[in-house]
This record gives structure tokens, sequence and C-alpha cells, in this order.
């Protein structure tokens, strides 16, 4: 047997060779059958499932596996044949030693070297957040039902404290580990909770070293954070250009109206649609005035009837566009969009003045509003 590098020690097992490249796992996983098959997986694009890249089988309710020497931390999974779920963790050169339950796989434990420390205990705070949260909107929800306006003031107060303890936390996990995969996480959750602004998050992400950023969620990361820099408010656009309906290519600066919606959408989404009517009625309105809309949508090749469909039977009878990629839509990526509908608002010179407004009270206004102005 190999050696396996171990937090606490150098434990070398006298059998023959000597490893000293490349991680292992180990563990006990009790209750689960002789011969079952433990995968172990790993993430390499945010848009799909992990890609399984080896597995070991059970054995007295134990099993280990040796695997190739890894370039860089990145986040993995350990999946169990015939078992729910899946348990976390971060792939690194070290010995990586589990607690299976099959019961609740979730819940399993491991040890391993600094990059899972480091991931165990920003899981346990998730967990502790997450516990907070739960029983506090129990008695918001009671407070609320018995119309206790100063309790559910106060519970909304300490949730507050709660959320931004939690961002705290993660900023300073960020701070202190450069060189941890666990710091992109929090990136990514501060992003996706809206705990930072961006140049708070590009200025983390900065901070990072090279091995970090270089992975596959690190790439992706950054090229998310320069999304967001090129359609924050006040910047200009970025053009585009795609395929519409007839099959004929059409661009963003070719349909420039003095106010432009860029509407992410796809057949499928049903906020996307519900919101739809609200566009229709603004749209019915202000065109003639010098309002444009261009949609792109979201939907898959194998789904071009369904968008064609949507757009008929929805009466959307302003341009579109779609590159017909689901999510690995360029357009899509290139403005950021990671949930839909999202739209933009341009003015004349292609400068982003708003984005994501919605319901045809407060569209309507906006319109009008920048119409106005326009003039």
């Amino acid at each position: 047997m190999r050696k396996l590098i171990g937090i606490a020690s150098l434990l070398v097992i006298l059998t023959g060779c000597e490893k000293d490249k490349g991680y292992s796992i180990s563990g006990k996983a009790d209750g689960i059958e002789n011969g079952k098959k433990i995968y172990i997986s790993e993430l390499t694009d945010l848009n799909q499932r992990p890609e399984r890249i080896d597995s070991t089988t059970v054995k007295d309710g134990k099993f280990e596996a040796d695997l190739a020497e890894t370039k860089s931390p990145n986040l993995s999974y350990l999946e169990v044949e015939g078992v729910n779920g899946m348990v976390l963790f971060i792939s690194e050169n070290e010995n990586i030693d589990f607690t299976l339950y099959k019961d609740s796989l979730q819940t399993s434990k491991k040890q391993g070297g600094k990059q899972n420390e480091l991931l165990n205990e920003y899981l346990e705070n998730l967990n502790s957040i997450n516990k907070e949260v739960s029983n506090l909107r129990v008695e918001m929800r009671s407070a609320y039902q018995s119309q206790d306006s100063t309790k559910l003031e106060t519970l909304q107060g300490t949730q507050q404290e709660i959320m931004d303890n939690d961002k705290l936390f993660k900023k300073q996990i960020i701070k202190e580990n450069k060189d941890a995969f666990v710091s992109l996480m929090a990136i990514m959750d501060l992003l996706r909770m809206q705990g930072a602004t961006t140049k708070e998050l590009k200025d983390m992400y900065s901070s990072l070293n090279e091995e970090i950023k270089n992975t596959p969620l690190g790439s992706k990361v950054g090229e998310q954070l320069e999304s967001m820099t090129a359609t924050e408010i006040g910047s200009k656009a970025p053009d585009f250009s795609a395929t519409t309906p007839e099959g004929e290519n059409l661009a963003l600066r070719d349909v420039l109206g003095k106010v432009t919606i860029v509407d992410f959408w796809a057949s499928w989404c049903k906020p996307c649609r519900k919101e739809n009517p609200n566009v229709v009625k603004v749209y019915n309105k202000y065109h003639d005035k010098g309002l444009n809309i261009i949609a792109v949508s979201l939907d898959k090749e194998e789904d071009k009837d369904k968008w064609l469909q949507a757009i008929e039977d929805d009466g959307l009878i302003w341009n579109h566009v779609s590159n017909l990629q689901a999510w690995n839509d360029p357009i899509a990526k290139k403005y950021g969009v990671r949930a839909i509908p999202a739209t933009f608002i341009l003015d004349e010179n292609g400068v982003i003045v708003d984005r994501d407004v919605r319901g045809e009270e407060a569209l309507d206004k906006k319109i009008e509003e920048l119409l106005a102005n326009a003039e």
C-alpha cells in the first residue's frame, strides 16, 4: 500500500512502494453492503452535473482509492451506489478520510488537508445559519398570524443581524485564505446573496492566488464578475448578434431605439411567460414613440418549435434572436445572466439605465420617463 499523507502525521505503511504524488480517499461505510460502488466525481462545468472520474468498492465496511495528482483543488463529490445524496469535499494532494452514513449521506464526516478542514468550518457555519433562519421564520410566521407587529419587527431585525454576520464571516474567510478553494465558494455565495458590491467582489477575487483563480470554478467566477461590470447601470451595453426565427442575423446595434429593452427569456420559463402580457401592453403603448425590444431566448435546439410557438401564443411582435444553446448561450454569458426573466433597459446611446423592471405599472412608468427625457 502506498504512503498516505494524513492531517496530523505522516504514516508510512510498509508494504512496498511509496506514493509521492496524487491524493487518496479512504474511510468507513458502516451499513453499506459489500460490493457497492463508491463513485468519485469532480465539478468541471458549473452548468453540468459533476463528472465521474473514478470509483472504488466497499469491502467489510471500508473503502479506499488512490487517485492521480491534482494540479489544483476542485469541488468534488462522493456518491454511493443505491444511496441518495452526495458527500461534498475538495480534491487536494492529501489523504481524505470519510465516515459515511448510509441513512443520511449529507451529514457524513470527512477529515483531510487544509482545504477540507476549511470546508468543514464553512459548511458548519452554513448549517448553523440555515437552522437559525429556519427557526426564526417559524416564529415570524406565528407573529404575523397573531398580528404581533412589534415581535415581527424584532425578529426581522434579528434575521438581518444573522445575515450580516454571515457576510462578515465569508469576507473574513476570503481575507485570511487566499489559497483556499472555499474562498471561491464564499465569493459565489456573496454574489448570490448580493452581500457585496461588484467592486468589492472583484477586489476579493483579485486577491486570490492564481492557482485558485485558474480552477474551472475560478475561471467561471472571474467571467461572471467581468460580465457584471460590463452590464452595470451606466455601462454601455455589450453588443451582440444572433439568429432570428427567420434564420437571419440580427445585432443589438441594428434595433436600438430611443429606449430599448434587452429581454432574456425562454418558452419553458413560467415567470417569463407570466410577465409577457405586461411587456406586450407597454410595447404596444410606446413602440410608436421610440420603444424597441430585442428578446434573447435561452431555449435549446430541440425546442426551437416551442420557442416559435411561444412567440406566437404570447403575441410577442418585437425582435427575437436565439443561439438555441440554453444556459450556454454566449449572449447570456456576456450579460452575466444566471436567472430569467432578466431585462436590461438601454437609452438611445445603448447605455444601460435600468434593469429587471417588472410589472405593467412599474415598466410603464419607467419607459414613459425615459422617452420623455429622450425628446
